[in-house]
C-alpha cells in the first residue's frame, strides 16, 4: 500500500520538508503522484529511504550518497553488511562510555582513557591497507614477510602507551576519533599519491624563497597553498594545528631535519618551520 509523504515522514521521524528536498535533488523521488499532486511512496522507495538514513548516520554528505545510489558498482548488500560493522563499532563505543560512567557513579573511577581500542585499531589498519598500492604492500611483505605479520605487528605496537598518545594529537587535529575513522577509509592510495606530488611541488616552490622574509607575501602565498593542500589530503576542516606540530618536528627532530634538508636543500626545515611560525602568527 502506498504511503503519503505525511506518513512517510511520521514513519521515519524526518520532516516533510526533508523529503520534498530529497525529491528536488533526484535522491529520493516519489513512486507517483496522485492525481490532486500528492507524493505517494511504495514499499521500495521506502528501502531506500531506509538506506538513506544509513548513510546519514555516517554523516556522509547528500551529493556522495547520491552518487554512491547511483553506481552501477552499487552493492547493496556490501554497503549493507559494512553499515552494520560501523553501527556496531559505534554502539560498542558508547558501551564503553557508559560502563565507565557507571563506574565512577559507583566510586569506581576506571575509566579506560585509550584513544583507540583494538577493534578500532583493526578498523584503521584495514583501511590503511585497502588503500595501499601493490608496491607499498609489497615493501612490507619484504619486511615482515607478510602481510598477516605486518598486521600483528601493527595491531600490537599502535596499542601501547607512545602510540596512544601519537593517537591523542591525530583525534586533536580531526575534532574527534570518528572523523579519524573516517578519513582513513575515503582516502585512496592514488588521491594520497596525487597530493603528495602537489606537497613536493609546493616545497620546491618553497626552497626556492630560501633566505627571503617569511612575513612577505610570496612565502605566505606558498604556505598558505601547503595549508589549502593538506586540508584536501588528510580532509581536516582546520590544517592549523597539524602544520605547527610538523614545524615544531622540523626544529627538533635532527633526523627529520636532516631528511627534509637532504630533499630539499640545506636549510629547507628551519626555513619552513619559520615560514609557518610567521603564516599562523595571530
Amino acid at each position: 500500500m502506498m504511503k503519503t509523504v505525511k506518513e512517510v515522514a511520521e514513519l521515519t521521524g524526518i520532516s516533510v520538508r526533508t523529503l520534498h528536498y530529497y525529491d528536488e535533488i533526484g535522491l529520493l523521488n516519489p513512486t507517483k503522484c496522485n492525481e490532486v499532486g500528492y507524493r505517494l511512496y511504495d514499499d521500495k522507495a521506502l528501502e531506500t529511504l531506509q538506506q538513506i538514513l544509513f548513510f546519514r548516520e555516517f554523516d556522509i554528505p547528500l551529493k556522495n550518497i547520491k552518487s554512491i545510489m547511483c553506481s552501477p558498482n552499487f552493492d547493496k548488500e556490501s554497503i549493507l553488511s559494512s553499515q552494520k560493522k560501523m553501527l556496531e563499532l559505534k554502539r560498542d563505543r558508547l558501551n564503553r562510555l557508559i560502563t565507565s560512567i557507571n563506574e565512577i557513579l559507583k566510586g569506581e573511577n576506571k575509566m579506560d582513557l585509550s584513544v583507540f581500542n583494538k577493534a578500532e585499531i583493526e578498523e584503521l589498519y584495514q583501511s590503511m591497507i585497502s588503500n595501499m598500492s601493490e608496491e607499498q604492500k609489497n615493501f612490507f611483505i619484504k619486511q615482515y614477510g607478510s602481510m598477516e605479520n605486518y598486521g600483528e605487528y601493527f595491531i600490537e605496537n599502535a596499542s601501547n602507551e607512545k602510540a596512544q598518545k601519537n593517537f591523542e594529537k591525530v583525534v586533536e587535529w580531526y575534532g574527534d576519533k570518528e572523523s579519524v575513522l573516517n578519513s582513513a577509509k575515503n582516502t585512496n592510495s592514488k588521491v594520497m599519491e596525487a597530493y603528495q606530488k602537489r606537497i613536493d611541488e609546493i616545497m620546491k616552490k618553497l626552497a626556492t624563497k630560501r633566505g627571503s622574509d617569511t612575513s612577505s607575501f610570496e612565502v605566505k602565498a606558498i604556505i598558505g597553498e601547503y595549508d589549502f593542500v593538506s586540508k584536501q589530503l588528510y580532509q581536516l576542516k582546520d590544517a592549523k594545528v597539524l602544520i605547527l606540530e610538523l614545524a615544531d618536528i622540523y626544529k627538533k627532530d635532527e633526523k627529520m631535519k636532516a631528511s627534509l634538508d637532504g630533499q630539499y636543500g640545506a636549510g629547507i626545515a628551519d626555513f619552513f618551520a619559520e615560514a609557518v611560525e610567521e603564516f599562523y602568527r595571530e
